[in-house]
């Protein structure tokens, strides 16, 4: 399934959904794998961490990652834009109060993601909340396209990884998970609907940017690619707006 812009608003064509559905919100998970909490210094979380990201800030595989001058004026952290390769879910059905063992019916497919993130907004800026460091025009690419859940025999198996030209950053596997897709999905859904349209962002392997020695920021001229195995790869360039 193909994904696009129609009216403005990015989606997915689907059939099922008469021929378009529109992504109507973004979750995000926070260290859902533990190299990725303890590369940071961060305690493992015993329940999920929910965050959320403007719908604004989707965008396809081939488009630019812009990076605006909040996210580098020194005022507001200088450089700070770093990459997050994620397994995202996109939802077909809506869910409520959904068991473990039928989250995944509500699943219309998977793809790549990039929860791409300005740190200091995230971590500074903001209050303690993520959303607004998460949230800038272009800050959640997707793609290449979306599988239907049905070809994908196992979620939990998949390599997932991050190249930034060409160097791998990230190599880790979904099954690495501390919450399972079937089990975010339950949880999410526990007195909350989860509508059609809903994109869950699952959490990103260790290897990004502001782990490294010295922090390794994304700038002007960059190309980011994340690959998951079975869902193709997702490559954007990265540019100054």
């Amino acid at each position: 399934m193909d994904l696009a812009i129609q009216d403005g608003i990015a989606g997915v064509r689907s059939p099922a959904h008469g021929g378009f559905l529109p992504i109507r919100q973004i979750l995000g998970i926070g260290r859902n794998y533990a190299e990725h909490a303890r590369e940071q210094g961060a305690a493992v979380p015993d329940r999920p961490m929910v965050f959320a990201k403007n719908v604004a800030s989707v965008c396809f595989d081939g488009d630019d990652i812009v990076i605006p001058p909040a996210c580098r004026d020194p005022e507001t952290g200088g450089e700070q834009v770093d990459f997050e390769a994620e397994l995202a879910v996109i939802i077909g059905t809506a869910a409520k109060d959904v068991s473990e063992a039928d989250a995944l019916r509500h699943v219309l497919g998977y793809c790549c993601g990039n929860d791409v993130s300005a740190r200091w907004w995230q971590k500074q800026g903001s209050g303690g909340q993520f959303t607004r460091g998460k949230s800038f025009d272009t800050f959640c690419p997707l793609g290449p396209r979306v599988v239907p859940a049905g070809e994908v025999p196992d979620v939990q198996s998949l390599a997932v990884r991050c190249r930034v030209n060409g160097e791998t950053m990230q190599d880790g596997n979904t099954g690495q998970m501390l919450f399972s897709v079937a089990q975010l999905i339950a949880e999410l859904s526990r007195g909350c609907t989860l509508v059609p349209g809903t994109v869950i962002l699952t959490g990103t392997p260790s290897g990004v940017g502001m782990a490294r020695t010295p922090p390794l920021w994304l700038k002007d001229g960059d190309e980011v690619t994340v690959e998951i195995e079975g869902l193709g790869t997702l490559t954007n360039r990265v540019r100054n707006g």
